[in-house]
């Protein structure tokens, strides 16, 4: 499966044309899930993608240098809760370390199934990258439930249970946590059918680490994954 990764690359937008890329696979996306009026909004850049400790991918086709998905990694420290933080209490082993919530995760329809594959990898080796140790994420529905409890992510809420999320069209979702370093023994462990997929490090882009440098953390000028 990895050399299908050649297809794609993931860098970090991190200038205001890769913002737009990233905000028209967004509207199309949602778009075509949950209809045009429904994500009017998505078409233009947000604040929180602007804000410190905050990074947004952009997946291309390097055959057609197509952005054909994105995906938002927003940190959250002591000073700066996460979206979800709003919303639920994180338990302490998670709210006292450094965290992330992903959001805006979209892929265009009809894209190939790898391409959310390699945002999900890339969001994981820059959270590995920035010392990141938990990651939240939210699904709208049991497809994509499946596909992060696949992935490693643990159920939050109670079995079956949603909870509505303003900042995601007000439906609900579930929400997932994941143990960033603890990932990896766990999929070798489990032996994981992506594990050689997620860790293959012959197959990265150079995008900057240090286009939006993290508070309180060192950024390293690392690889994300292609």
């Amino acid at each position: 499966m990895s050399t299908l990764t050649h297809n794609f690359e993931v860098c970090i937008a991190s200038t205001e044309a890769e913002l737009q890329q990233a905000c028209i696979v967004r509207k199309v996306a949602y778009g075509h899930h949950l209809g045009d009026e429904a994500v009017a909004g998505f078409s233009s850049v947000e604040a929180l993608d602007r804000t410190p400790g905050t990074v947004v991918l952009l997946c291309r086709d390097k055959v057609t240098g197509e952005a054909v998905g994105t995906a938002r990694i927003n940190v959250g420290h002591d000073a700066h809760a996460l979206l979800i933080e709003r919303h639920v209490i994180l338990p302490r082993q998670i709210a006292s370390r450094l965290r992330a919530e992903v959001t805006r995760l979209a892929v265009l329809p009809g894209a190939n199934g790898l391409v959310k594959l390699c945002l999900m990898k890339a969001v994981y080796h820059y959270c590995l990258a920035n010392g990141i140790d938990w990651l939240v994420i939210a699904a709208r529905n049991d497809a994509l439930g499946r596909a992060y409890r696949g992935l490693g992510f643990k159920d939050f809420l109670a079995p079956g249970q949603m909870l509505p999320l303003p900042y995601a069209g007000n439906l609900p979702h579930y929400v997932f946590t994941f143990d960033v370093q603890d990932a990896e023994p766990s999929w070798r462990q489990s032996g994981h059918r992506l594990l050689g997929f997620m860790m293959d490090r012959s197959l990265r882009d150079l995008p900057d680490f240090q286009a939006r440098p993290l508070p309180a953390v060192a950024s390293h000028s690392q690889s994300l994954v292609a």
